[in-house]
């Protein structure tokens, strides 16, 4: 298969998950460096990957998220509320058209490199909390980034109806190192194991029955 696809890769186990499915078709991966709390945590991860494929990969500057964007995501790992995976717990986390910001920026590497696909390893889990990960979001964030490039470049969410859980016995299949990438929001030495990234992370391997590599603090 030709390497036609950009992936914005994170470093976290969705995104890396994807990166290792896809890694015959993928052509460069794309992280941003946008001034989360866990930014830092997530890019080693994806860097060390990227090298163990042979992928190359690209990190973007987004420094005016961090400056003028209000979210718990960027505010401190203190500001990261405890607790379930839910609307109501984590919508503090959400940083406002994060997916759509880096998606047009993406779209444009893609049309440069020219590159014909564009993915996104948003998830099931993700719809009840952010907007910009829904099925109806990336359905249309891939007509506009179809229509408004010369080579029609097409967005791929594989992932959009998949749940986590889902993603992890794949991954589990693939053999990658889930102890290599980050979920935790308060990017500290080790998951908190208390936030809802963390928590939603646990319950992922629990249903897909593998084993947990992870350090948790809370352990």
């Amino acid at each position: 298969m030709n390497r036609d696809t950009l992936i914005v890769l994170s470093g976290g186990l969705d995104s890396t998950t994807m990166l290792y499915e896809y890694k015959e078709r993928i052509a460069l991966a794309l992280s941003f460096d946008y001034g989360s709390n866990h930014n830092a945590r997530e890019l080693s991860f994806a860097a060390y990957h990227c090298e163990r494929l042979g992928i190359p990969h690209l990190v973007i500057q987004l420094d005016f998220i961090k400056k003028h964007f209000t979210s718990s995501l960027l505010s401190g790992a203190a500001d990261i509320p405890e607790g379930d995976y839910s609307d109501a717990n984590m919508r503090s986390t959400v940083v406002p058209f994060r997916n759509g910001i880096m998606l047009s920026v993406a779209a444009g590497l893609a049309e440069n490199n020219k590159l014909q696909y564009l993915m996104l390893a948003n998830h099931a889990g993700d719809h009840a909390i952010y907007p910009d990960c829904r099925p109806e979001f990336v359905d249309a964030m891939d007509k506009a980034v179809s229509a408004g490039t010369y080579n029609g470049v097409r967005l791929l969410t594989p992932y959009t109806r998949l749940t986590k859980a889902e993603i992890v016995s794949r991954g589990a299949s693939l053999g990658i190192d889930y102890a290599k990438t980050w979920s935790c929001y308060r990017g500290a030495e080790k998951h908190c194991g208390k936030c809802g990234t963390c928590r939603e992370r646990r319950q992922a391997f629990a249903e897909a029955g593998v084993p947990d590599p992870t350090e948790y603090e809370a352990d």
